[in-house]
């Protein structure tokens, strides 16, 4: 088939037609580039990609014809407006907080603002006014998609305790998520590479490639058309426990990556405003006195909605 979409070599600039209707957003910039999935999805990830004038940072969203799509690569990345987080744990070595939804953990670029971070350091500015100069050492991160429980490091001895518990796998972290069908509870074990062979990270084909991941699946409740779990991570790989169920035919319900398999089975994912992944329990020796720190986050508003609606649904709804 002839592709007519009308293009602006200056301006990066593109006009859906017909055939384009239905693409994602991140597929539709990486033809139209000929660049990887993981650029394709940088550039959204990164406010750099606008959809008939605003900015999208949903790689998932779908095109319809006739809208105008544009890559411009100068366009700072958005702050989500009126975020704040929670500081759940505060001591001389260890913060923790709990991180909203749509917020990155760490700048993952230059200009990159309204991280967790820079929440952190807006909150200690209302409580003390020296707090520019406290240090924060990066321990561990979570998705930008995922709420939940997020510790830093504020010396250099705790970043380096807690490091060895993650090393050595010896933290206690829980997450709560609902996904699609009926789960089975078990363990999940495989090797993660960047790209398993269509863009996507997953797991690899042969042993000896990719880096080890092992999860654990408990199911709490049955829903219509889902499963509400709590996920025990004994490692904790990128994008790990998305990947684990979407590879069991469970992807998550919100999930707008690691949902292609779903699609291509004929299913019809549930809707859902925001990826239902919490990080909710965070258990570890204090690096320092050796003291146990257990904290735990409840349920945000938007997930508990979101989970109240799944609990009202007509069963069979949401999947082909």
């Amino acid at each position: 088939m002839e592709d007519n979409t009308s293009v602006s070599e200056a301006a990066n600039e593109w006009t859906t037609t017909t055939a384009d209707a239905g693409t994602t957003l991140a597929a539709f910039l990486r033809q139209r580039l000929g660049s990887s999935w993981n650029r394709a999805r940088q550039h959204v990830a990164t406010g750099k990609v606008f959809v008939d004038g605003a900015c999208s940072t949903d790689a998932g969203m779908r095109l319809d014809a006739g809208q105008t799509v544009a890559l411009r690569m100068n366009a700072p990345r958005p702050r989500a407006p009126g975020h704040a987080v929670r500081i759940v744990h505060e001591d001389a070595h260890v913060v923790i907080i709990d991180k909203p939804a749509g917020v990155s953990s760490v700048p993952y670029e230059e200009r990159e603002s309204g991280t967790a971070m820079d929440l952190l350091r807006e909150a200690w500015r209302r409580k003390y006014p020296d707090a520019t100069r406290v240090p924060l050492h990066v321990v561990h991160r979570i998705d930008k998609a995922t709420s939940g429980l997020l510790a830093f490091a504020k010396t250099k001895r705790g970043e380096i305790g807690l490091a060895a518990q993650l090393r050595h796998h010896s933290v206690d972290r829980a997450y709560l998520c609902v996904a699609h069908g009926a789960v089975r509870p078990g363990r999940i074990e495989s090797r993660l590479v960047r790209d398993r062979g269509d863009g996507l990270r997953g797991s690899a084909r042969h042993a000896q490639q990719g880096k080890r991941a092992v999860t654990h699946v408990e199911v709490l409740e049955a829903l219509a058309g889902a499963s509400l779990c709590r996920v025990r991570l004994e490692t904790g790989k990128t994008h790990q426990i998305r990947i684990h169920l979407a590879e069991e035919g469970h992807p998550l319900v919100g999930e707008t990556v690691y949902v292609r398999d779903y699609l291509a089975s004929g299913h019809t994912p549930i809707p859902s405003p925001r990826l239902l992944l919490h990080a909710a329990t965070l258990g570890f020796d204090h690096p320092v006195t050796g003291q146990r720190v257990f904290v735990e986050a409840p349920l945000p508003q938007d997930f508990a909605q979101a989970l109240e609606r799944l609990r009202g649904r007509t069963p069979g709804s949401g999947s082909a």
